[in-house]
C-alpha cells in the first residue's frame, strides 16, 4: 500500500463496508445501508503491517492531510509540514493514514451522502454518532487495508478526542498516544459556544429543518456559525497583533466603516460555506459535545489511569478553546505521560501554524517507540 498521485495531487481513495460490518458503539452503522470511507495513504505499509500511524483530523477537515511537497498548490493538505520523507511523520520510514471520519462531507457517508433505500440525501435523517463511533469506524478501514499495529495515532482538537478514545477502544493495536489540544469530556464552555454556532444555522430561514436543497444550504447561518468560531480558534494577542484598529473600509462620512477585523471574519464563513455542508456541521459539534471518554467505563481519572501506552500530551499557551491546564490534566492522569507546551499567541489554532515547535516534540516522542 503506498500512497499514489496523479498530476502531483496524492489521491483521495475509498472503500465501501456492507450493511451490519462496521460495528458502532451507538449503533449508527447498522441503521445504514451502505458505509463508503475516504481515506488517504503516504508512504508504505511493511509486510508486519505494524509501521502505522493514523492522523485523525479535526471539524471541518478531511482525509487529505498532506500533498507530500508536490509543486502543484492544489495538494496542499492541512497538515503538509508534519508529514513526508524526513519530516516529523516520516514516510520514509511509517505508513501515514488519513481518514475523512463519520459522518463527514469528504468522502465518507454523512448527511450529505445519498441514502440507497430512498435516493435522497439523508440530511437529518442520518443517524446520530459518536467520536467512539468515529473510532470505531477508522478500526475497519485499518483491517481493510492490512495494518496490525499502529506506532502512535495523533491528532488535535477533535481529533485528540479521537486520539484518546483509541488505546480505549482497541488497547492491543496502539503502540502510542499524541493527543493534541483537546478534551477527554467536552467542557460546559466548549459545548455552550458549539450550540451558539448551531443556533446561527437553525435561526437561518433557509436551513428549513435541515431539508435545504444542496444548491441553497443556509449560507448566512453557515458563514455566522464559522465567524464565531473562528474568534475561539485564535486569541486577543493573535487579532490585535495582526488587526489591530484598523479599517478595512469606510463610509464618505466615516459611519459606515468595516474594521479588518471583520472582514477577515466574513471571509473565512464564505470559504467554510463553500466547502462545507450545514447540517454535517450540527451533527459533527453534538457528536463533540457528547463526547466523554469516560462514560460506560467508570470515573475519568480510572479511565485515563487504564491507557498503559506511553503518551505525548500538547497543550498551547494561549488556547481558550482548550486550555492548556486541561491539557496538563490530562497528562497527569495517564500513567506514562510526557507533556509539551506550544508557546505561541495563535490560540487553538497554533497546532496547525507553530510546527517549528510542533515538530520536534513530535518526532523526539516517535524515535522513542519501538
Amino acid at each position: 500500500m503506498t500512497s499514489r498521485q496523479g498530476g502531483g495531487i496524492v489521491e483521495t481513495r475509498s472503500v465501501t463496508f456492507s450493511p451490519g460490518t462496521v460495528l458502532t458503539a451507538s449503533g449508527a452503522c447498522a441503521a445504514l445501508p451502505e458505509l463508503t470511507v475516504a481515506f488517504e495513504t503516504y508512504g508504505t505499509l511493511n509486510a508486519a503491517g505494524d509501521n502505522a500511524i493514523l492522523v485523525c483530523h479535526a471539524l471541518t477537515g478531511n482525509a487529505h492531510a498532506a500533498g507530500l511537497a508536490s509543486p502543484d498548490p492544489r495538494s496542499l493538505g492541512w497538515w503538509d509540514p508534519m508529514i513526508g520523507p524526513g519530516r516529523p511523520l516520516d514516510t520514509d520510514r511509517y505508513c501515514v493514514i488519513a481518514s475523512n471520519f463519520l459522518g463527514g462531507c469528504y468522502g465518507t457517508t454523512g448527511p450529505t451522502s445519498l441514502n440507497p433505500r430512498t435516493g435522497t440525501r439523508y440530511g437529518m435523517t442520518f443517524p446520530a454518532y459518536s467520536v467512539r463511533d468515529m473510532v470505531h469506524v477508522q478500526k475497519a478501514l485499518l483491517d481493510h487495508l492490512g495494518v496490525t499495529s499502529l506506532v502512535a495515532v495523533i491528532g488535535g482538537s477533535l481529533g485528540g478526542m479521537q486520539v484518546l478514545e483509541w488505546p480505549l477502544c482497541y488497547p492491543a493495536m496502539v503502540r502510542s498516544i499524541i493527543p493534541i489540544a483537546t478534551a477527554a469530556q467536552h467542557s460546559a464552555w466548549c459545548i455552550g459556544l458549539n450550540d451558539l454556532t448551531r443556533q446561527a444555522i437553525m435561526m437561518d430561514p433557509a436551513w428549513k429543518n435541515g431539508a435545504y436543497d444542496p444548491s441553497a444550504q443556509p449560507t448566512a447561518g453557515l458563514s455566522l456559525a464559522r465567524q464565531i468560531a473562528m474568534v475561539t480558534y485564535r486569541s486577543d494577542i493573535s487579532f490585535d497583533r495582526r488587526f489591530r484598529r484598523d479599517v478595512a473600509a469606510a463610509g464618505p462620512d466615516g459611519r459606515e466603516q468595516l474594521f479588518e477585523v471583520e472582514r477577515y471574519l466574513r471571509y473565512q464563513g464564505e470559504k467554510l460555506v463553500a466547502r462545507f455542508d450545514a447540517n454535517t456541521y450540527l451533527y459533527i459539534t453534538r457528536a463533540m459535545d457528547a463526547h466523554d471518554v469516560a462514560a460506560g467505563r467508570g470515573t475519568l481519572d480510572e479511565v485515563l489511569g487504564s491507557i498503559r501506552v506511553p503518551s505525548l500530551n500538547i497543550g498551547i499557551s494561549s488556547d481558550i478553546l482548550y486550555p492548556a491546564h486541561e491539557q496538563r490534566a490530562i497528562a497527569a492522569a495517564l500513567p506514562r505521560p510526557v507533556y509539551r507546551e506550544i508557546d505561541s499567541p495563535d490560540g487553538h489554532d497554533a497546532f496547525l501554524i507553530a510546527y517549528d515547535q510542533l515538530g520536534p516534540f513530535v518526532h523526539g516522542f516517535l524515535k522513542e517507540i519501538p
